[in-house]
């Protein structure tokens, strides 16, 4: 099958993140980006039109996630901050100083909460809530860190390297981080305590919840591709791959494929999930791909890349919007 992806432009350098959000009642959902052009955007999810931008960091913005209900969003920057804006229009509700840059964060699932991490190897917890509540002008403050067990630093830290990924997850009560120093760790919401530890022989490129129903956690580093149920915390499939995937994300429905980007070339690969397979391979980007996603719906998966574009690629016959598929070719 021929296939000729949306290219959606607009960013201006490369794209570190790709955020979608769940499936709506309607049918429809959002697809946020982070970019290093500092200016994150929001698209609609299904055709990938432009909605808006969050204008407001001041230097190269490394991650995006979108609240379960689409109504709230946070950013991280390398400004040495994380922003909470109001995706329905782009107000900044909340800037959460930092020492360091913001490499990862995440929102609960009603966005009243988030946490984020990043070079200063820590984790924090924020209440949204109580902060837009508080005083006008007041310094933010996080809640709460989470501290690695035997951290002798006095330093709260959470993990040994920088934190590269995170996420908030509601279902089971938990926040997953992935950091540089080749550990996953889960902590338990309610205590801030390290409830378990996956430990990998090489650095984490990239770690993060998918669109399926249990949540499943995707997780790259060297040349594997892991993907580990967050309730069990056991890893439930494995596959060593020909090149070093940089980000994984599995079908929501079926569950019988995964894709993939590369650091070492702009393809966007799709394999078999009870093989490892490789079924499918296009080219399109001028760049290693960061980031990748499928849609919450399965439809179609969304790859973010270093040459600056958002690709959209079609996984089923619909036509829409700009997207027309007869099973054989589609064309944007």
């Amino acid at each position: 099958m021929a296939m000729k992806p949306l290219v959606c432009r607009g960013h201006t350098r490369p794209i570190p993140s790709l955020s979608f959000s769940p499936l709506e009642a309607d049918g429809k959902y959002l697809l946020s980006s982070s970019c290093k052009d500092g200016t994150p955007m929001l698209r609609d999810g299904q055709t990938g039109d432009w909605m808006g931008s969050f204008i407001g960091h001041k230097g190269c913005c490394w991650a995006i996630k979108l609240s379960s209900d689409g109504r709230r969003a946070i950013t991280g920057s390398a400004d040495f901050s994380a922003k909470v804006w109001d995706a329905s229009n782009g107000d900044c509700l909340l800037t959460l100083p930092h020492d360091h840059i913001v490499r990862c964060v995440d929102l609960s699932a009603d966005g009243s909460r988030a946490v984020t991490g990043g070079f200063e190897k820590k984790l924090r917890i924020w209440d949204v809530q109580a902060l837009l509540a508080a005083e006008p002008g007041s310094t933010p403050q996080a809640s709460t860190s989470l501290v690695k067990d035997g951290d002798e630093s006095g330093k709260g830290l959470a993990h040994d390297g920088v934190v590269r990924a995170v996420v908030w997850d509601d279902r089971n009560g938990q926040i997953i981080s992935a950091g540089e120093d080749k550990a996953l760790t889960f902590w338990d919401v309610t205590s801030g305590k390290c409830t378990h530890e996956i430990r990998v022989q090489e650095p984490i490129s990239s770690m993060e919840r998918n669109m399926d129903e249990r949540g499943t956690i995707s997780l790259t580093y060297g040349n594997t591709v892991d993907f580990i149920d967050p309730k069990s915390r056991e890893v439930y499939l494995t596959f060593k791959l020909p090149y070093p995937p940089s980000t994984a994300s599995i079908h929501p429905v079926l569950a019988d494929r995964f894709v993939t980007g590369s650091s070492a070339d702009g393809w966007v690969r799709v394999h078999d999930s009870k093989t490892g397979e490789e079924r499918e391979v296009y080219k399109g980007h001028h760049g290693p791909v960061h980031a990748i996603s499928y849609s919450p719906d399965g439809a179609l998966y969304a790859s973010g890349s270093e040459d600056g574009t958002i690709r959209m690629w079609l996984t089923t016959s619909m036509t829409y919007g700009l997207w027309k598929f007869d099973g054989k070719d589609s064309a944007a």
